[in-house]
């Protein structure tokens, strides 16, 4: 098994008074040769967005991008029409194939957005370009103690899909146990694990709120909950086109 752990303060940070932000992965104004990805994952940023504050319109294409909104709401449009309000306990997939113009903001003008911003390598490129939302909050409160499955390869009713062989997991544990387990779906993937908020033990370390493991050639993880916590869980392909 390899490892690797990236300590919440460690991370890459960047406050332009209308965004605080903190970059996992190399990223816009913040560079780390040792950390440009994990496999297909490209970027986990964690972003605050003040009141009014906005991505204005700029292009992606041949990335999945993922959206996880923890607090407030973010007001999307894109070059395909679409103009949604994503708010708290919602997750927003947007494939930018060939080629995507879209903007962020945030429309209070009292209340901060709390969101992940996540980018994987695509499988193919180039395809027409894709986007959907879903509810989690209210399936992640009756799954207590187990893995919510929110984005992967296949579409289906409980999930979005992604143009990449990954899995992206929500999971909110209380239950103070040993037992608790990340099954991998493939034997070539890694996981990239995130404590959003509360604390475990996982390998010998303990991880706190916004601490990662970033681990590979294993089939499962085992790790125990010494508060009430939620984990995002990240499964990629370590080899990619």
């Amino acid at each position: 098994m390899k490892k690797a752990i990236i300590r919440a303060a460690s991370r890459g940070h960047l406050n332009f008074g209308w965004l605080d932000t903190w970059h996992t992965f190399s990223f816009g104004e913040y560079y780390n040769r040792e950390r440009m990805n994990f496999g297909a994952l490209r970027v986990v940023n964690d972003d605050f967005i003040a009141a009014g504050g906005e991505f204005p319109p700029h292009p992606h294409n041949n990335m999945e991008i993922i959206t996880v909104v923890l607090s407030g709401r973010v007001e999307h449009q894109d070059s395909l029409g679409n103009k949604e309000y994503i708010r708290a306990g919602e997750i927003q997939v947007m494939s930018a194939g060939s080629g995507i113009i879209h903007s962020e903001a945030n429309p209070s003008t009292e209340e901060a957005l709390s969101l992940f911003q996540i980018w994987i390598y695509p499988r193919e490129q180039n395809l027409a370009p894709r986007y959907a939302t879903r509810n989690f909050i209210s399936q992640l409160e009756k799954l207590k103690n187990q893995w919510q499955l929110l984005v992967s390869p296949v579409q289906n009713s409980e999930q979005l899909m992604i143009n990449q062989d990954a899995y992206l997991s929500l999971g909110e544990f209380d239950e103070i146990s040993t037992n608790h387990i990340y099954q991998l779906n493939s034997n070539i993937s890694g996981l990239f694990l995130m404590v959003i908020e509360g604390n475990i033990e996982i390998e010998n370390e303990i991880l706190e709120t916004r601490d990662s493991i970033m681990v590979s050639d294993i089939n499962q993880i085992k790790f125990s909950v010494k508060s009430k916590t939620r984990l995002l869980a990240i499964e990629v392909p370590m080899l990619f086109r």
